[in-house]
């Protein structure tokens, strides 16, 4: 998507559009030209070395709105450049993976002085993200036009400019608006940051992604290079466990079927599902594993990390960097973690487990009912109360995650990592109580499998139902709305300006903000749990989560495509901290399944006077599995043979190369000491 400058009201040649600043609408002319400064200005000056310019003309600013509205860029040069400062791995020719430098640009599969495809746009919008987060305070004291946005040198300005009226706001207000970079939505001089789409590249993706409905693999390397690795992961991770989770529902089937109430052979089917649980895990990570290697994501160096943009503190030394920046007592975050953090979270569960047993009430209400009048009409108000908490569990948890993020900024983390790890904890322990607490509860305290199967089946239906209604349907639908408002109001404008690249700008500028994999991960996590904790009880959820997952792919595809944004591209290695999730889990659900089936009619007949004994075997049967499910585990290794090697190649070249730099070095410093010495002989 080229774009001429002459319509942008500049005298250069062209360039591409990448990523689009919207600033405040009243923010100050010196403000704004300082800012075009630092973002243009060279890199050794302290700038970004980006071209910027205005979406709107002069004469375009008086007549219509959304006039601070700015695109950036970046040359070819600049661009390769900052491809070697973020590490970036790409493909050489001789086959293997190597961080790319500038240098050595020549070596690389793919590479052409006249070619601009050697960086996909997104790890081109990367690199301009990463360029802009870096750029720093020098010697400005405060923001120019802005006396109150105080600045200090090192601190990022990406940071200070998205929350600048820190002042003019409650703390705790302030806290919660600049929780994190890519949510944006603060009150400050910049509005947003975020990428623009390729219209034509979509499209392509579009054909052979979503818009015909069939049973066929994803094109995940083009998911991968058009949003990079992390959203691609996600996607590919959701087609495998998808493909898994086919023999499981093919088998629980007939169970279903034709053995409702036989628990013997519930023995084979919870058997067969605690192996597959740990199977394909560990088969994901060898898979996962190679597709990182390809994409180069999994030799990547990681860098070092630097604070979030929403951590503050008192102005101090790093011990590390030696550069100022926020420094916060690990204590005081402690204090807020256990007094504050701690407790809400205990309250929160609390809650949940009362509304849990006016659920169950609700369930004896509508039973009574049912004995009382005995008829069909009254039957299908046996399901109503499950309904009902379903919908609950789900709003229940979407206030919960509002909650947990406020908390998680609040307490102040200092890294990326760090604030995403407590969030993960905080939503994890909240939505599996609360998702899973009353299956336990009828379960294990009132013993009822036919409730259970009801309650499960309920719970496992209504909420995907909500999900794919909520998360991509209802938004999808509305942004459809906004898409005709905008295009009305472009029609009339085309012989004045450049309507079609105004009109996508304007239009993706007011989409939402895709916030991440977190909610489509938990969403996963959830449906793992209803189809592997309970297993020998209701084994036809493997079917129901299949179906879901089939639909599932179209609509998050569609999600990604039409109703968010654009998100930036991130390099990911693996799913993260979502891998151990999943593998707890599983040893979870090795607990519940034992449980389950020594409660059974069938095993307690075979011990009728001692209770213990059976209670000792179950105990055996279950650490003899979980013994297994950790065998396989050890026994599959995480990487593949043949990617092992080349990372042990990698690492053996980079030692090599260390050495010869080092004796290099060394023999550089004995050259200059003998001279030094025959000056010194010198009369």
């Amino acid at each position: 998507m080229k774009v001429t400058l002459s319509a942008l009201d500049t005298h250069e040649s062209s360039f591409t559009p990448l990523v689009i600043i919207e600033l405040a609408q009243d923010v100050k002319e010196e403000t704004k030209e300082w800012l075009k400064n630092r973002i243009i200005t060279k890199k050794k000056d302290g700038g970004a070395q980006l071209l910027f310019r205005p979406l709107l003309n002069k004469y375009e600013k008086e007549t219509l709105e959304n006039q601070n509205l700015y695109l950036v860029g970046a040359s070819k040069i600049r661009l390769l450049l900052g491809a070697e400062a973020v590490g970036l791995v790409k493909e050489c020719s001789d086959n293997t993976m190597r961080a790319f430098t500038y240098g050595t640009r020549h070596n690389f599969k793919d590479f052409d002085d006249d070619n601009d495809d050697f960086l996909s746009m997104a790890e081109r919008q990367f690199i301009i993200k990463h360029e802009l987060e870096n750029l720093r305070a020098r010697d400005e004291k405060m923001i120019p036009g802005y006396p109150q946005a105080k600045l200090y040198p090192g601190k990022s300005l990406y940071t200070d400019l998205l929350s600048s009226w820190r002042g003019l706001l409650p703390d705790m207000l302030i806290t919660c608006l600049w929780e994190q970079v890519r949510r944006l939505l603060t009150s400050g001089i910049v509005v947003q940051v975020f990428p623009l789409h390729d219209n034509e590249a979509l499209k392509k993706l579009e054909d052979t992604w979503y818009t015909r409905f069939t049973l066929k693999f994803q094109p995940i390397d083009r998911i991968r290079g058009y949003f990079g690795e992390t959203i691609a992961l996600y996607f590919g991770f959701l087609e495998y466990f998808t493909f898994a989770l086919i023999p499981m529902a093919i088998i629980g089937l007939p169970y279903y079927l034709f053995a409702w109430e036989d628990y013997d052979k519930y023995v084979i089917f919870a058997s067969f599902n605690l192996i597959w649980s740990t199977v394909i895990l560990e088969v994901w990570k060898r898979g996962c594993a190679s597709m990182t290697y390809r994409w180069g994501t999994l030799v990547m160096k990681r860098k070092f990390e630097e604070p979030r943009p929403g951590y503050h503190g008192v102005l101090g030394i790093n011990a590390v960097t030696g550069r100022e920046e926020p420094l916060y007592p690990s204590y005081k975050r402690q204090l807020r973690i256990y007094l504050v953090s701690l407790p809400f979270v205990c309250l929160c569960l609390y809650f949940s487990l009362f509304v849990m047993m006016i659920y169950f009430d609700m369930e004896a209400w509508a039973l009574g009912l049912h004995e009382d009048s005995g008829s069909e009409w009254t039957s299908i108000l046996l399901y109503v109360p499950s309904i009902i908490y379903a919908i609950v569990i789900e709003i229940m948890n979407r206030l919960y995650r509002y909650a947990a993020e406020f908390l998680t900024s609040w307490e102040n983390h200092r890294l990326e990592s760090a604030y995403q790890n407590h969030l993960i904890l905080k939503v994890l322990v909240f939505n599996f109580l609360n998702c899973f607490a009353s299956l336990f509860y009828i379960a294990f305290v009132l013993r009822d499998m036919k409730l259970l199967r009801q309650s499960l089946a309920t719970l496992l239906i209504t909420s995907q139902i909500l999900n794919q209604i909520v998360e991509s349907l209802l938004p999808y639908w509305l942004q459809k709305k906004h898409h005709v408002r905008v295009k009305k109001k472009v029609e009339a404008l085309k012989a004045d300006i450049d309507a079609t690249l105004y009109e996508q700008v304007v239009l993706e500028k007011e989409m939402g903000t895709y916030l991440g994999t977190f909610d489509d991960y938990l969403e996963l996590f959830l449906q793992f749990g209803y189809v592997s904790l309970f297993s020998c009880v209701y084994p036809l959820a493997a079917a129901f989560a299949v179906l879901n997952n089939l639909t599932e792919v179209n609509s998050d595809a569609l999600k990604m495509c039409r109703v968010f944004k654009r998100p930036f591209s991130e390099p990911s290695a693996s799913i993260g901290v979502w891998q151990l999730a999943f593998e707890t889990m599983s040893v979870i659900s090795v607990v519940t399944n034992c449980a389950l089936i020594g409660m059974s009619p069938q095993v307690n007949a075979l011990f009728p006077e001692s209770k213990t004994d059976l209670i000792l075997i179950v105990v055996a049967v279950e650490h003899t599995l979980l013994a297994l499910k950790f065998i396989l585990a050890f026994a599959i290794p995480d990487k593949p043979r043949h990617i092992q090697m080349k990372l042990a190649r990698l690492e053996f070249e980079s030692l090599e190369a260390l050495k010869q730099q080092q004796m290099k070095l060394t023999a550089e410093n004995l050259k200059e000491e003998c001279r030094e010495g025959g000056k010194e002989k010198v009369p």
